[in-house]
């Protein structure tokens, strides 16, 4: 079996992934496909058209990161016999920093911590604004891998989970059967949600999803987490939340505004409002995924994927381009 890369990876990167394949598999590489390629698995976040029918038998495109490009799901269309499939390398890392935003910002660990390499012990001796996670509600929206892994990140700290996803669709679930909830139920169990954590990708359907009135139905004092995407939640309307203390505190590692290009990254403010200036939001460069182990993670998920395919089983991560993920 024949599998492409479009970029070439860095040698130790390469020979990771090769040590890690089936010996039957053939790796190669590069922008270039010459008219006599025959490769059956493509890996590329954005394929070209040229990619997709150089060689006669592709039959996958897989994304290596988690998230599809929308030019590439509009692509993808045009192409119904070839599957897509991207990664989830990235879950627990991507988990782990959303649980560390939530206590982050339920501790205020930011503000304490610029006082204190002041000197200025005083915030010590004020009425704190810290809050309790044990026993309190965690409202979960999008239930893949990131958000089992919060799910039970959550659990362990003694709190209930609530999920909100798609489907209500419950395999998997463990023992949260019954606490799994479609998206059309959301405006019930959003006054329930003293934490809402959202994993969702963003697509027609999750764009602005949390607006003004569902910040306006979450309880007093509650906390949000974005590790989805940025235009999930209405900026004006997080803000807003955030600024007349509606909502207590929010860890953001996604956002509206990105860099242009190499030249703006050092002067690029993250949304069209001065989050910046608010002392009860964490914020994050949409790091998520980002660890020193997140190479040889992708790999090891890439090289898994590839070898379930060449023993003629279905490979996992299966795109449907209708919903986007």
């Amino acid at each position: 079996m024949n599998v492409h890369l479009i970029n070439i990876p860095d040698p130790d990167v390469s020979n990771f992934l090769s040590s890690k394949l089936n010996p039957k598999i053939e790796l190669t590489s590069g922008p270039k496909i010459s008219r006599g390629a025959r490769y059956e698995i493509l890996i590329a976040g954005r394929p070209n058209r040229d990619h997709l029918t150089i060689s006669p038998k592709i039959r996958a495109v897989i994304v290596p990161y988690a998230g599809v490009p929308k030019d590439t799901l509009v692509l993808m269309q045009e192409f119904p016999h070839i599957h897509l499939h991207n990664l989830h390398h990235n879950a627990i890392p991507t988990a782990e920093l959303a649980f560390s935003l939530l206590l982050s910002a339920a501790k205020f660990i930011v503000p304490l911590d610029r006082s204190l390499r002041e000197g200025d012990w005083r915030p010590r001796y004020r009425p704190t604004k810290t809050i309790l996670l044990k026993g309190k509600t965690a409202l979960i929206l999008g239930y893949g891998h990131i958000g089992k892994h919060i799910a039970k990140l959550c659990k362990s700290m003694g709190m209930k989970v609530l999920i909100i996803r798609r489907k209500k669709y419950t395999e998997g679930a463990g023992d949260l059967d019954g606490q799994v909830h479609p998206v059309e139920e959301l405006p019930t169990y959003l006054s329930m949600a003293n934490v809402l954590i959202i994993t969702l990708p963003l697509t027609a359907a999750t764009e602005n999803l949390i607006g003004k009135a569902e910040i306006a139905a979450l309880p007093e004092n509650a906390l949000v987490v974005n590790v989805g995407r940025g235009a999930i939640i209405n900026q004006e309307a997080l803000y807003q939340g955030l600024k007349d203390g509606k909502l207590a505190a929010a860890g953001l590692d996604v956002w509206y505004n990105y860099p242009e290009d190499e030249r703006t990254r050092a002067r690029t403010f993250p949304a069209d409002y001065p989050f910046h200036e608010l002392d009860n939001v964490v914020m994050s460069p949409h790091r998520g995924g980002a660890t020193q182990e997140t190479e040889s993670l992708r790999m090891t998920h890439l090289a898994n994927m590839l070898n379930t395919a060449i023993q003629g089983n279905p490979m996992p991560n299966l795109v449907d381009l209708q919903a986007g993920y």
